[in-house]
């Protein structure tokens, strides 16, 4: 029987992927090897875009094994070995055949590895779609960063069913941290927060693609599909698809493109022209094309769990829409180097000082407006007026923060979670501090 043209294309393909038999020129060899310093030279996509190699952590003697863009300014990371964490320097990567990918620190110990290998490494290629793959002596891929994404896909890339991806801690931290998108197995795309990586369930969901059909499952969604074209859409099991790209996407051969889940818990597509790394114009900045969820402080409203700052702190929105954190007065971060995180009263809260020093002789309070803690009342008076919201707080050792509205006063008890900005409300804040000593 002789075989049609389309068949053996199709045949060529299955047994030699395209984006291998591309590269076959620009193969990493078995026994190569990167160290961790800062002369080292990376292993290169074929056209040089996409970077395989250690990059040294600001402001840190440290090195994080990752993929980046080589041709542009800020060099940005779009995958990243050993969970985020980085390594001393002088640790080393190399390839071998039936470890695959190794990363040992300056010692020989073994801190991170690309996993269980069924045959045979005959070499690796750091593909122009920023795809690593670790190829096998019969060409099937072995391994690919692209099945095992951090904080980032690209374009060509695909997220599947009980796939993820985990914001970092910080911009300059790649542990993980709090936000993850989540493609679930009843076929909804979701954005979560989730205090434990360890945690069978997760403490907030504020986005959901509501592409789930349990009356129909061929209607359900099961991947999130980053086209070679720069959309980016859910395909449901009959082919429908749910587009969250808009229709005017900038040429992805003139851009580069990211789906990057941001250590602030904002999902965004980026762009950049690829035009500013041969002109020299590097200072070209990413340019957000769409973002979700819009505002972030208000999205995430749950029992468990923070909000979209740590415990205590208030979330605001800045002139990009992008959600930053302060603490209140009279509050100081846990960790200073962290402003997303948890913030501390300059006081410890105490029930020991009642009935021996006049309440109005320790206390004081900061009055604000549009600032709320929704979710941490732990009791309501009404009607009440505001010099009567201000005393019940005063008087009440329990009391941190008292809210009030529309002649109801909502006293809030430590540690606050869920604070935000929210001009809708017209609340007033009374946030207890302690008197400094004269």
């Amino acid at each position: 029987m002789a075989y049609s043209e389309a068949y053996l294309k199709l045949f060529v393909f299955v047994i030699f992927p395209l984006h291998i038999l591309a590269q076959t020129k620009f193969t990493i060899p078995l026994g190569s090897s990167l160290t961790a310093n800062e002369e080292i030279t990376p292993w290169l996509s074929q056209s040089g875009d996409f970077a395989f190699g250690f990059k040294q952590i600001q402001g840190q003697n440290q090195f994080l094994l990752c993929i980046y863009y080589a041709k542009i300014k800020d060099a940005t990371i779009v995958w990243y070995a050993n969970g985020g964490y980085p390594v001393p320097r002088g640790s080393v990567a190399n390839l071998h055949p039936k470890n695959g990918l190794n990363l040992r620190d300056p010692q020989g110990k073994m801190l991170w590895s690309s996993g269980p290998i069924v045959s045979n490494v005959a070499y690796a290629v750091m593909n122009d779609t920023g795809n690593f793959i670790l190829v096998g002596v019969d060409s099937s891929v072995l391994w690919e960063s692209f099945r095992y994404p951090t904080d980032t896909i690209l374009p060509t890339q695909i997220l599947e069913i009980d796939n993820k991806l985990v914001s970092r801690k910080s911009e300059f931290s790649f542990s993980p941290g709090r936000f993850y998108l989540r493609m679930l197995n009843n076929g909804n795309l979701v954005l979560v927060t989730q205090s434990k990586p360890t945690n069978f369930d997760y403490d907030a969901e504020y986005y959901n693609s509501h592409t789930s059909d349990p009356g129909d499952v061929a209607n359900s969604g099961y991947r999130l599909i980053f086209d070679e074209l720069g959309s980016v859409y859910i395909l449901k099991r009959n082919n429908q698809r749910l587009m969250l790209t808009p229709p005017n996407v900038p040429s992805i051969s003139e851009n580069y493109h990211r789906l990057s889940l941001d250590f602030d818990g904002v999902l965004t597509h980026y762009y950049r022209p690829k035009s500013s790394s041969s002109t020299g114009d590097q200072d070209q900045r990413w340019t957000t094309l769409w973002s979700q969820p819009d505002n972030i402080c208000l999205a995430i409203l749950e029992e468990i769990g923070s909000g979209a700052c740590g415990y205590n702190n208030v979330c605001h929105l800045d002139e990009n829409q992008r959600p930053y954190c302060e603490c209140p007065k009279g509050y100081l971060l846990i960790d200073p180097n962290d402003k997303y995180g948890s913030c501390k009263p300059k006081f410890v809260p105490s029930c020991d000082e009642l009935g021996q020093e006049n309440p109005q002789d320790l206390y004081d309070f900061d009055v604000v407006t549009d600032v709320d803690w929704p979710l941490s009342d732990f009791e309501r008076i009404y009607p009440c007026v505001e010099e009567e919201c201000r005393k019940a707080c005063l008087e009440d050792c329990f009391c941190g923060v008292a809210i009030y509205r529309s002649n109801s006063c909502w006293k809030k008890k430590l540690p606050l979670s869920n604070g935000r900005v929210d001009t809708t409300l017209n609340v007033k804040a009374f946030l207890k501090i302690k008197k400094i000593s004269k």
